[in-house]
This record gives C-alpha cells, sequence and structure tokens, in this order.
C-alpha cells in the first residue's frame, strides 16, 4: 500500500478547503436593503433591443455649457486635491447667499455641508441619528432609499400613506396622528419621488409647528425643489421653520442643473448638526468632487435662464403624459405638480410588479412598480416623464393598445 500523505500537509489541504467553503459574514444590518425594484426591471431592460425607458429618475436635459466649462476650467487650473471637509469655501458662499435670498433666511457658511449628492447627506443625517427605540414617520410611497437607512441602525419606520384620489398630498392631520411618544423623527420629501406631489405652505408650516412643539427631527428631502410646474411659491423647510434646530434640509445639483453624474450635494442645518456631521462626512467620503463643486458655483451664480427654460420643457410633457394616461385602458392618474413623475393607479387589487413586467417583455416600455416604493401602493405605477414627447408618444402608441387587452 502507498505511505499516507504526512500529516500536516493533509491538515493544511483540509483547512484550504474549509476557507474555500467559507462566506463573507455580512453585518445583519445588510439583510435591511433590499434589491431595487427599479434596479431590477432596469437590468432586464438592457438585455433587449429597442426598449424606451420611462423609468431613469435623472434629468435628460444637457448640463448647462457654463457649468462644463467651469467644470474643465478646474480641471485644468489643477483644482484636483482635497477642499475643506466642509466643502470648497466658495460653494458654501454661493450656497449661504443664494439659498439665504430665495427664502429669507440668514445663513452662514456654518450651516452648510457639501456632500458627494444627496444620497450621501441623506446616508449621513438618518444613519447618524437612527437608533432602536426611535421610530421614523415615512410617507407611503416614498423614495426607496430612506427606510433601508433607518432600519440599518435599528431604527423603525411608520409609514403614513398618501392616495392617488387626493393628489397624494400629504394630510397634516394624519402626520400628527401618527406621532406618539416613540416618535423621533419625520422624513419630508417635498416635491415628491415617486408622485410628483407639492405640498403648499400651509401643510409644511403645521406639519413643522408640531415637530417642533414635540421636538421631533425633520429630515427634508428637497431635491426637485426646482421642479415646480404650478406655483413658484414652494414651501421649503427653510422658510417654513421657525430656526434650524430640529431641521436638516438636504438639496443638490443633480436635477435642477442636470449634473447627476457630478455628485455634488448638501446639507442646511444648525451649526451645532453641521460640526457633528462634519465629522461622520470625513470618516465616509471625505470630500465632494473638487472640480464638481467649482461647477456648483458657477451655476449659482450665473443667471438661472437654464433653469426655467428646463422647467418649461418638463412641465409641457408633465401636460402630455396627463392626457396619455387619462387615454390609457385601466390607468388612473392626476396632475403632479413637480418632480418629473407620474404615478398612475391601476384597478384594486391589480399587481403592478406583474403588469410592470408582462409590459417590458411585450411592449419594450419600461415603468417602475409602485412596490418599489412601499407597502399602499401596490397598484400603481410610476412613469417618469424625463424624454422628449415625441419618444413619450411612442411609448404609449405601444401601451395604450396593450393595456385595452388586459383583463384586470
Amino acid at each position: 500500500m502507498p505511505e499516507p500523505l504526512n500529516k500536516s500537509v493533509g491538515q493544511a489541504t483540509s483547512r484550504k478547503m474549509k476557507y474555500r467553503k467559507a462566506k463573507a459574514s455580512w453585518n445583519p444590518a445588510m439583510q435591511a436593503i433590499p434589491v431595487s425594484g427599479i434596479r431590477k426591471l432596469v437590468n432586464m431592460a438592457s438585455t433587449m433591443k429597442d426598449v424606451i425607458h420611462l423609468s431613469i429618475g435623472q434629468p435628460d436635459q444637457p448640463t448647462p455649457p457654463h457649468i462644463i466649462e467651469a467644470y474643465v476650467d478646474a480641471l485644468n487650473a489643477g483644482q484636483t486635491g482635497y477642499t475643506m471637509d466642509a466643502g470648497l469655501p466658495e460653494l458654501l458662499v454661493a450656497l449661504r447667499d443664494y439659498y439665504g435670498k430665495r427664502y429669507n433666511r440668514k445663513l452662514t457658511r456654518d450651516n452648510i455641508l457639501i456632500t458627494s449628492g444627496a444620497t450621501e447627506a441623506l446616508y449621513l443625517a438618518i444613519s447618524a441619528t437612527s437608533a432602536p427605540g426611535r421610530q421614523f414617520l415615512v410617507t407611503d410611497p416614498s423614495f426607496l432609499l430612506y427606510a433601508p437607512l433607518i432600519r440599518m441602525t435599528g431604527g423603525e419606520v411608520k409609514y403614513i400613506p398618501t392616495y392617488a384620489e387626493n393628489n397624494h398630498q400629504l394630510d397634516p392631520d394624519d402626520v400628527i396622528k401618527a406621532m406618539g411618544s416613540r416618535t423621533f423623527a419625520l422624513v419630508l420629501n417635498n416635491p415628491n419621488n415617486p408622485t410628483g406631489a407639492v405640498y403648499p405652505r400651509s401643510t409644511v408650516e403645521t406639519i413643522l409647528e408640531e415637530c417642533a412643539y414635540r421636538g421631533i427631527q425633520v429630515y427634508a428631502d428637497e431635491v426637485y425643489d426646482h421642479m415646480l410646474f404650478d406655483d413658484d411659491d414652494f414651501a421649503s423647510v427653510l422658510s417654513c421653520a421657525v430656526d434650524l434646530d430640529n431641521i436638516m434640509c438636504i438639496s443638490s445639483f443633480s436635477k435642477t442643473y442636470s449634473m447627476a453624474g457630478l455628485r455634488v450635494g448638501w446639507v442646511i442645518s444648525s451649526q451645532a448638526a453641521i460640526k457633528s456631521l462634519r465629522r461622520y462626512h470625513m470618516f465616509t467620503t471625505s470630500v465632494a468632487n473638487t472640480p464638481a463643486q467649482f461647477a456648483g458655483v458657477a451655476a449659482l451664480t450665473a443667471e438661472q435662464h437654464c433653469v426655467q427654460d428646463m422647467v418649461s420643457i418638463y412641465r409641457e410633457r408633465r401636460d402630455n403624459i396627463v392626457k396619455l394616461i387619462d387615454r390609457t385602458p385601466h390607468l388612473t392618474g392626476y396632475k403632479p405638480g413637480g418632480a418629473f413623475y407620474a404615478f398612475p393607479n391601476l384597478p384594486p387589487h391589480v399587481d403592478g410588479s406583474d403588469v410592470a413586467l408582462r409590459m417590458l417583455k411585450e411592449t419594450g416600455v419600461c415603468v417602475v412598480p409602485g412596490d418599489a416604493f412601499g407597502d399602499h401602493c401596490t397598484n400603481a405605477l410610476r412613469f417618469s416623464f424625463s424624454l422628449t414627447c415625441e419618444r413619450m408618444n411612442e411609448a404609449f402608441d405601444r401601451i395604450i393598445p396593450w393595456m385595452a387587452k388586459q383583463k384586470f
């Protein structure tokens, strides 16, 4: 018989086999992160030909030339190093002046933190404060980022449903009734993604007054604050709150100036809150994209005609998609006041995920099912109108006859 292998060699081989079988030991908090319903459909669409996307949540308009020039100039000038952790001083001053004037609020540079897009701003604000026993009020439907961030650090989400028959407006009485002894914070997304609802000043003021009285934090996601189609009097928390002690207002350049890939956002809050977030920010992304921050200065300090022109284009598209949805069998819509989304309902108890999947496979039109945004809107579909009216009409030339054949 052959001699047995050396014992130590056999043990080493056994250990290697065990290591090969071992899997990464993920933090249990990772279970709070769902697979994006948007990403699933978009990934499937990427394998298909001739797909029309009514799914993408980013502007299709070109970035204004003067912003591109400022970015390139910064690169050519060698501005590729780190900025201060709070952000480029020139950008802090530009944001202070722009938002101070727009919302008639006295701000200082110390009220502002520049981040890598609004996504990092939301991550910092929520994950730094969410904890076991703390309850966060979130609208349903809502942008899919909020709930996972809250749950990752042990926080609890309590949803406040809004309804298509009420244009997805947020009822202040519903918000106040939902408040309890464990309510720590409210996430207020205005204008709203996915519904396009714009909350009036009376709603925002009533909610903020109650939150201030109860000591409830308010995280205001206002990334679509310039995408307004019917009323220029936007009720920002910066103009509605008495002070910033319980307020974190979050926005970015992504939507307003079509700068989504340049990744520059910000938080505006009390000086004490910004001081704490700066420390956290240093251990996440350190600083935002430096040349993009110079581009942001150019965006804020130049004439705003480019923003007005883009809003006019989106308003025309909004009006167009409202008419198209009204002509579509089995869809019940309304008139969104901002952002670039419509969120019509299918008949009750119809599974929007199934409809979106079959619509993609059978018509080549990609939309997002409502259950990507909450538990109370599974019979809804989100349509992005960040595409030309011609392309939108082509999409509905496919959708309308297909929907007419469905037996719901």
